[in-house]
């Protein structure tokens, strides 16, 4: 039998003027042909159901919305992540016995960046903790306007991590492990749930100005999932996204001919490919970016805001502009459906974040100083629009603090993976609440102790999706964001 075709063509040989793929189908070897087939497809590549299916199967767009399986109470998340690490004993988690300790060496068990140790200089809280709410929370002066909202947040006092060093901590806190090459938490949200907005992407990341986390982009990564599923960097100012507008020159008719025609080149190699999930991401993403060069620059528009709005944000204070800028631009998104949207306060390396190894007051004076008037806009925001019970506010860093000075002097904390402080609000969580807690010296969970993979698996239960349910097949595994044994969802804040 001569085979006539062009070996590097990807085609399959010619049986009649056909080819071997539809000779096998038609001679009715349909899928009892897939063990010859599965041998001719060494030489295209595919996989023997793709060489087996017939020529007008189409690929699924992978950002197609999907209907959440269980009863959803939020739509959107926003992740205000406190890069660094904020001290939970001088921000929320309120600890009398550390003032009279101030400056004395006591006996405690502690595991950071310095290693363990079995004693340490007690270094007092550095702001006074007044009492706010209906719920009567206790707040540290750092946060005075995030302190009025305390009776729409559940604060977590036991959180528990797996990791004391900045680099794998969050790689879990954003994707459930702590090496590299696992897909993060908005990742698995887009893939469970696909994106309503066909304009604008379905993760977006905010980066402080002094940088990125380190890590860097493994923290938005969509890991082993397609890329479609990864985020999409945005700015506040400026060009939103870099390198989206059209080349000068270049209409846009001129542009979506050309596209139009790549679409018809791409439908018609992906017919037999269907099955390629990585393929079905690129071809969606060349229209996803079309989209977003008319869609993305009027999201991030803020000059349609009024003066009131801009204000709640405290956009018109040099202080914090930044980052107002970012919470109004996350509540515009969250408007136009976007799922997941990630701020980072704080970048790069020691006193840019809230790696507070040195000056303790330096530090979080500056860090809360540029981000407590916005969030707390933010949640106000939401809520007077009516967005809140829709959208599940997450805040917190990759770990907390150590009571204990990292050094001889100074007032400096080392890390603290073993019991540290988060929060949540919106998105059905229950208000004026707090969970777990810490040891009377805030060094370690002793509890209702939560890890994070229990905040994992509370986030996806509040988005409509089953923690234990919701798997990815990778590495012959059916892997989960939660890990094979599976996580509770934080109950007591529901």
């Amino acid at each position: 039998m001569n085979d006539s075709s062009s070996s590097g063509s990807g085609q399959s040989a010619g049986f009649c003027r056909r080819t071997r793929r539809e000779f096998l189908w038609e001679a009715g070897g349909g899928f009892t042909g897939l063990a010859l087939s599965g041998l001719l497809s060494l030489d295209s590549g595919l996989s023997p159901l793709a060489q087996a299916a017939p020529a007008s199967s189409k690929f699924i767009n992978p950002l197609a919305p999907k209907q959440p399986r269980l009863p959803a109470k939020a739509k959107s998340v926003i992740f205000l992540f406190m890069y660094g690490g904020p001290s939970q004993v001088d921000t929320f988690d309120y600890k009398p016995e550390l003032y009279r300790l101030d400056g004395k060496t006591i006996p405690v068990k502690t595991f950071g960046r310095g290693g363990k140790k079995n004693e340490g200089r007690v270094v007092g809280p550095k702001w006074a903790f007044k009492q706010y709410g209906q719920c009567g929370k206790r707040v540290s002066d750092l946060f005075p306007n995030l302190a009025t909202c305390v009776d729409d947040i559940a604060f977590l006092h036991s959180m528990m991590a797996d990791s004391p060093i900045h680099g794998s901590a969050m790689l879990q806190m954003n994707t459930g492990k702590i090496l590299s090459g696992s897909p993060c938490l908005g990742s698995w949200v887009n893939y469970g749930l696909g994106s309503v907005n066909e304009n604008l992407p379905g993760f977006v990341v905010m980066l402080d100005p002094s940088g990125g986390p380190i890590s860097g982009a493994k923290n938005w990564s969509s890991g082993y999932m397609p890329a479609s599923y990864q985020a999409t960097l945005m700015r506040s100012a400026g060009d939103p996204i870099l390198d989206l507008n059209r080349p000068e020159g270049v209409s846009e008719s001129a542009q979506r001919r050309v596209l139009d025609t790549l679409k018809d080149f791409n439908d018609s190699h992906a017919r037999p490919r269907f099955d390629n999930s990585s393929l079905a991401a690129r071809i969606a993403s060349y229209e996803m970016a079309f989209s977003m060069q008319r869609h993305a620059p009027e999201a991030v528009d803020l000059s349609r805001e009024t003066d009131a709005t801009r204000a709640l944000y405290g956009i018109n204070d040099k202080r914090t502009e930044d980052f107002g800028r970012r919470c109004l631009l996350a509540r515009r998104l969250v408007e136009r459906g976007v799922r997941f949207i990630q701020l980072y306060a704080g970048g790069a390396h020691n006193d840019d974040n809230w790696d507070a190894h040195g000056d303790l007051v330096k530090n979080h004076s500056y860090h809360a100083g540029r981000t407590d008037k916005p969030i707390a806009g933010l949640i106000q925001d939401l809520k007077q629009r009516g967005l809140l019970e829709s959208t599940l506010i997450i805040w917190g860093g990759e770990f907390g603090r150590q009571p204990t000075a990292e050094y001889a002097e100074g007032t400096g904390r080392d890390h603290n993976a073993y019991g540290f402080t988060m929060w949540m609000a919106g998105g059905g969580i229950r208000g004026g609440t707090s969970v777990g807690e810490t040891d009377e010296l805030g060094a370690s969970a002793v509890s209702d102790r939560f890890h994070v993979k229990n905040l994992h698996s509370t986030v996806l239960t509040q988005m409509g999706l089953d923690p234990d349910g919701l798997t990815y097949a990778y590495g012959g595994l059916d892997q989960k964001l939660v890990g094979v044994e599976g996580a509770e969802p934080i109950r007591d804040i529901l």
